[in-house]
């Protein structure tokens, strides 16, 4: 049961526990990224990952049944995890939306995690962020770090003045021929005050093709229900460096990868790997990457 107080959950019962590092850890991680950062590791990530040609463009295809013609082939661009800080920051994201950009999608959606520690940090990102462009605009949900110090309002509102609008345990329809896109997101399962996903698809209606956003990809499972295609989230950094024992190194406190696509029931999970990086500026089997999910008619 969840303690009363300002950390509730309204209607549907999917807060996460909260997640903390022992100070040594935090402390080890912070010298770490510092020594790195005094290394060059903002230059060396940016060449390795997020130049063109070193980030992936992963295209994921969500089967409906009975899709509306009007959102046969609707197409939605999904970023996660900037972490915007020692290794991304201002014009580092010039590739990655110059790309999205050229895939003239009618959509595109962030799963939160535009910091690593400071709020601030996350406005080094929006002339990047601003130049994004869809049919239909941008969305966008907090992750687990852009609570730091509880300022999340700041990056709402600095993201709002260059068309990223977040869904706070909200949703938006969008209307498409005979179709309607349902676009919900709640808030982050572990470090939202309110995680209201009953408000939030309370503006749902019958019919609609629903698509929701959620940064923790644990949320896959108890979100899942029919009528709703798919959850997006990011989160796990694809485990950013994977090798063998080194999970059992870090801890179990860090996010555990599910895989890049879960089926849940009638819902797919698509979990994005993430274009940014936390303590160290390098990625091994976990490329940064973009997601484009395209919807499709199913076959029953």
């Amino acid at each position: 049961m969840d303690e009363p107080g300002p950390w509730s959950t309204q209607g549907s019962s999917v807060r996460l526990k909260l997640r903390r590092q022992p100070r040594w850890k935090l402390a080890l991680s912070w010298c770490v990224e510092v020594g790195c950062s005094l290394l060059g590791g903002r230059r060396f990530y940016r060449s390795r990952n997020l130049l063109p040609g070193r980030f992936l463009i992963r295209h994921e295809c969500i089967e409906v049944d009975d899709l509306p013609k009007g959102l046969e082939g609707f197409r939605i661009a999904h970023l996660s995890d900037l972490h915007a800080g020692r290794f991304i920051r201002e014009g580092d994201l010039s590739a990655v939306v110059e790309a999205i950009n050229q895939e003239g999608v009618d959509l595109h959606v962030l799963t939160g995690d535009y910091i690593t520690h400071d709020v601030a940090d996350a406005f080094q990102l929006t002339e990047d962020l601003g130049r994004l462009r869809s049919r239909h605009g941008g969305y966008a949900v907090l992750g687990n770090h852009d609570y730091r110090g509880r300022q999340e309002g700041r990056i709402v509102e600095r993201f709002g003045e260059v068309g990223v609008h977040f869904l706070r345990n909200g949703a938006v329809r969008i209307e498409r021929g005979d179709g309607t896109l349902a676009l919900t997101g709640v808030e982050d399962l572990e470090e939202g005050k309110v995680i209201d996903i009953d408000g939030a698809r309370a503006q749902l209606e019958e019919g609609d093709v629903e698509v929701l956003l959620c940064h923790n990809p644990r949320g896959g499972k108890l979100l899942a229900r029919r009528g709703c295609a798919a959850v997006l989230s990011g989160h796990t950094h694809g485990g950013q460096i994977v090798l063998p024992g080194l999970r059992r190194l870090v801890g179990s406190s860090a996010p555990r990868h599910p895989g890049e696509r879960v089926q849940c029931g009638p819902t797919t999970l698509i979990v994005n790997r993430g274009l940014g990086v936390v303590a160290v500026p390098f990625r091994y089997k976990a490329p940064a990457e973009v997601v484009i999910v395209t919807l499709s008619r199913g076959g029953a």
